[in-house]
């Protein structure tokens, strides 16, 4: 029996490993794509893209205006709206082709309201005034769902953001209450660039991006971007998962960020000269959200049912593991008790 006990005590050490956590992906470099010389945009601060187009805004503006670009930086044309803005800062992509363009910044929070603006590929425009629940915000970022449902990410410099939607359904002009639905943590990194001091431009959301899909979403800062993945188009529940960094080191102010439909990241930086850099798999860097009818068959699958090893055998449940152990342990010792005496 002593030896028994022996054998259990040692249990603890002799249980079966847990699985490894999984080491943190290493993104490709960023590469220069082409370098953006028209004056145009040389407040370039949105961005979108499809399998052959990019599609930008620039901060500012006295129009609700989007180029249309080429993917070797030059201006193919013009989409612009009836509307004047304030301070438009994003740009997103709804799932039937409307650009949204996030007015929404506010240097100064000083403004009562801020606004979406619906652009058309034909040009046709609808101005949709919003109302934060807790007060003005600066917001440079958007994201837009595959369901069309658009999210507002606020630019705090002291790396905790706001996430926001609207209420109910968008009326123009409104306003349309909106309504926090998650919060977004980034901490300072070391990563170089962008027109501030290291300790706030690294954790300043200055852009936000949806893979065509909806399972991938980015937000960005002056220096870093970081890519969460999606489960079920649940933006917020996304947003409080750990996501992939990825350093944009050396841009001038960068504000601009997109995923191309094969998941390749593009990445843009105000002010004329600046080069736009992509980078290649980015979206592939976040594991994909396990499905949802593997979820059910997994929780219908009776309890006695087991779950296949790597080596296509059946896992033994922790108990019969234990209770294997224990038994062969007091064999071992009765056998050498025999053989004593």
């Amino acid at each position: 029996m002593r030896g028994v006990l022996f054998a259990a005590s040692l249990l603890p050490g002799l249980a079966l490993p847990a699985p490894a956590a999984a080491a943190q992906p290493t993104p490709a470099a960023p590469v220069v794509r082409c370098t953006m010389a028209d004056p145009r945009l040389a407040e370039l601060s949105g961005l979108v893209a499809d399998a052959d187009r990019w599609y930008a805004i620039n901060d500012g503006g006295t129009a609700a205006t989007v180029f249309v670009l080429t993917k070797d930086c030059a201006v193919e044309r013009e989409i612009v709206g009836s509307i004047d803005p304030y301070d438009v800062e994003d740009l997103g992509r709804g799932p039937d082709g409307t650009f949204w363009l996030s007015d929404t910044g506010d240097n100064d929070l000083d403004r009562a309201t801020v606004a979406l603006i619906s652009l058309t590929p034909d040009g046709a425009s609808t101005l949709y005034r919003l109302t934060y629940p807790d007060g003005p915000h600066d917001t440079e970022a958007i994201l837009v769902d595959r369901a069309g449902t658009p999210y507002l990410v606020s630019k705090s410099t002291l790396g905790t953001a706001g996430v926001y939607r609207p209420a109910g359904k968008l009326v123009s002009p409104g306003p349309t209450a909106l309504r926090q639905v998650s919060t977004v943590r980034i901490s300072a990194t070391d990563t170089p660039g962008g027109p501030v001091p290291n300790i706030i431009g690294s954790v300043a959301i200055t852009g936000g991006a949806m893979s065509a899909d909806g399972t991938v979403l980015a937000l960005r800062t002056y220096t870093d971007a970081y890519v969460y993945a999606v489960s079920n188009n649940d933006v917020p529940a996304a947003l409080t998962t750990s996501p992939v960094r990825i350093p944009l080191p050396g841009e001038a102010q960068g504000e601009a960020i997109a995923f191309e439909p094969d998941g390749t990241l593009v990445s843009a930086s105000e002010k004329s000269g600046q080069p736009i850099r992509v980078v290649p798999g980015a979206a592939a860097l976040v594991a994909p959200p396990e499905p949802t009818e593997k979820k059910r068959a997994a929780e219908r699958r009776p309890l006695n049912a087991g779950s296949a090893g790597t080596d296509g055998l059946p896992a033994l449940p922790a108990a019969a593991v234990t209770l294997a152990l224990v038994g062969g342990a007091f064999l071992f010792f009765r056998r050498r008790a025999a053989r004593r005496r």
